[in-house]
């Protein structure tokens, strides 16, 4: 039996959840988005995947500026950099799966990088440390550039998500196969434009990106520092928007919207809905389900969680 995507998940991600708990005044509602990460680990326990791609972005932990590629797949070993308490260490990889996808993408027109030996940090290891807590399951970690401009256009993550799911469906072998998209909603994170830093603050970030391959540690302090001396800008009506999508199917028309109308409307953050768009292109833009949406100002991001089950869209047999 070929595999089949059985599954899919959309997830906003913040480290301060794990750093900041205590100091987090919005109590209720990162208890309901916590809840909501907990409730959608049991669903997708209960469609029993054998593998998670996981298509998450790069916070200049696992890639720095010496080299950015657009999309890159981990085809070997996968090793979670575990900065702010996420998980630390090498994490199990389907790699059958892993260099079957990245041979169908070439052949399907698409030039994703790969990697025997990826790091990648808490753009991913957030949904391995709340979403996959307990399940028996391999990984395919997919990183999709969303911080280091130029980046990929959002038409471009929707048909990488429809390569993808073409490409698991062609893998010879029996899977049941689960996509998370890790990342967003609205919020604007300090910092710059790597190409146009000013002030000491943006001089500093684009040195530790340039620089910190193998040492990213020494940059750490400082960056969270910059982090939570932010201020919090979350755009509900753009969350509520975007999540309405979900619900009905309709994602495929964020195809139309650019970097600029993103980082305008939403943040510099927000470009991170790239990871949901490829979850959903991959599970066939089925409408979804949504289970919180909190902003949370405290962690300076339009916190959701939205589940996707192709299955509820099959007639029942008489």
């Amino acid at each position: 039996m070929p595999a089949e995507i059985v599954f899919g998940i959309g997830a906003s991600h913040s480290t301060l959840m794990n750093t900041h708990w205590a100091e987090t005044r919005q109590k209720a509602e990162a208890t309901r988005f916590r809840d909501a990460l907990y409730e959608a680990r049991d669903l997708l326990a209960a469609a029993r995947p054998d593998t998670v791609v996981i298509v998450g972005s790069n916070h200049f932990r696992g890639f720095w500026l010496d080299l950015i590629p657009a999309f890159t797949i981990g085809v070997g070993e996968c090793i979670a950099s575990g900065e702010s308490g996420t998980p630390k260490g090498p994490l199990p990889v389907d790699v059958p799966l892993a260099r079957h996808i990245a041979s169908a993408l070439m052949d399907g027109g698409f030039d994703p990088a790969f990697s025997a030996r990826l790091q990648i940090d808490h753009g991913q290891t957030h949904a391995v440390q709340y979403l996959l807590d307990g399940l028996d399951a391999d990984i395919v970690p997919l990183v999709v550039n969303v911080f280091a401009p130029p980046l990929p256009t959002t038409a471009r993550c929707a048909d990488l998500g429809a390569a993808l799911r073409a490409a698991v469906r062609s893998f010879p072998d029996d899977r049941r196969v689960a996509v998370i998209g890790s990342g967003g909603l609205s919020h604007r994170l300090p910092w710059p434009d790597w190409r146009d830093p000013h002030g000491d603050d943006e001089e500093f970030m684009v040195a530790a990106w340039l620089n910190g391959r193998g040492d990213w540690s020494r940059y750490d302090a400082r960056r969270r520092q910059i982090i939570r001396a932010a201020p919090s800008i979350v755009n509900p009506g753009f969350d509520e928007e975007f999540l309405g999508l979900i619900e009905t199917g309709g994602t495929d028309r964020m195809r139309a919207c650019t970097t600029e109308d993103l980082q305008r409307t939403a943040g510099n953050g927000a470009q991170e809905i790239r990871t949901w768009l490829v979850m959903a292109a991959a599970l066939g833009h089925v409408p979804g389900r949504r289970l919180a949406y909190e902003p949370v100002h405290d962690w300076l991001t339009g916190m959701a969680v939205a589940v996707l089950d192709p299955t509820a869209q099959k007639e029942p047999t008489a």
